[in-house]
């Protein structure tokens, strides 16, 4: 009599079934990230984040992947920050001196002269960070690593050599901090996010800027503008938030893969913001801008406005500005 090989067949199908599962489940474990970033593929804040991205991917064996929309693409600037508080997106990149209007200690990197070399910076950096963390954390946010722009200096369509020449110039300013910097100057400061700089310079929204090396070589600064004055202002930073309860839902192994990433990467953006001051200015020179140093009466000009400027912040800041300082001078 043939035997039935109904029951192997029952079992064969079980197991492929068994394994179907084990398959869907697998792959309804792995996380999804979308992560917003306000400047281009080339701006080397955002080849720092893809590198990021792959780090942790590579680190949690795609268990969690991020994609990183650059250039304002997903979410414009200025909404990063509540579009990752409120879980719209889990994760973000912004510029930190964006939250002064709500909390003036996020400003303290954009004060004229308080920290303008990166030696400095990193100083300022170290003793502000875990107060900046506590404050996003009041927010659900968690920071997970910053990293410096090159320093800010001074781009015109002639010499700055007082800083009498910028009375009355529509200035481009992208933080508080420039506002109040080019309205001490005699400026008339207009925001203009770094996208939108040619267009600003071409339909004569604005006449002059203060931004970095880094962004006049991006947006072809050469195309609108004659003169750099490598003032060295101050190195505001950018910074990477994650929503807390996204963060919380993750694995111990994916939050250490996370953490991880998140320091070698602010390591890794120190460096090659250090290498992108000597380069893109290089660029611009190559390019026809010509790059000049602040001459003593400049300097002497943007030094008295530091003061008045770092006196204001701390009568914003209170005890916790003045802690914050107290801090940064003692290292």
């Amino acid at each position: 009599m043939q035997k039935s090989n109904r029951p192997f067949r029952q079992r064969a199908g079980s197991v492929l079934t068994a394994a179907a599962l084990t398959l869907i489940v697998g792959s309804a474990q792995a996380t999804d990230w979308d992560m917003p970033t306000p400047y281009g593929d080339s701006n080397f804040h955002t080849v720092n984040i893809r590198q990021f991205a792959d780090d942790v991917r590579e680190a949690t064996d795609g268990e969690l992947n991020i994609t990183v929309h650059s250039s304002g693409s997903l979410i414009k600037h200025p909404e990063i920050k509540n579009s990752v508080r409120r879980g719209l997106v889990p994760i973000g990149e912004l510029i930190m001196s964006r939250l002064a209007n709500e909390d003036p200690l996020f400003e303290v990197d954009s004060v004229p002269y308080l920290a303008s070399d990166y030696d400095e910076a990193w100083k300022l950096w170290q003793a502000s960070k875990d107060i900046l963390s506590k404050r996003l954390e009041g927010q659900r946010l968690k920071l997970l690593f910053s990293v410096p722009w090159p320093p800010q200096g001074i781009y015109t369509q002639f010499e700055v050599k007082t800083g009498e020449e910028l009375k009355g110039v529509k200035m481009r300013a992208y933080n508080k901090s420039s506002e109040k910097l080019a309205e001490l100057l005699g400026a008339i400061p207009t925001q203009v996010e770094v996208p939108d700089i040619p267009t600003a310079f071409g339909t004569g929204r604005v006449d002059a800027m203060i931004t970095s090396p880094s962004t006049g070589a991006n947006t072809r600064a050469w195309d609108y503008l004659t003169n750099f004055n490598h003032a060295q202002l101050w190195l505001p930073k950018n910074m990477v938030v994650v929503n807390a309860k996204a963060f919380a839902n993750l694995s111990e192994e994916e939050q250490k893969a996370v953490e991880d990433a998140a320091k070698v990467a602010e390591k890794r953006g120190w460096e090659a913001s250090k290498a992108e001051t000597e380069t893109k200015i290089k660029i611009m020179q190559d390019n026809g801008i010509e790059v000049s140093e602040p001459s003593p009466e400049l300097v002497k000009r943007l030094q008295k406005i530091g003061k008045t400027m770092t006196q204001e912040w701390l009568d914003r800041a209170g005890e916790d500005g003045q802690a914050l300082l107290d801090a940064y001078h003692k290292q």
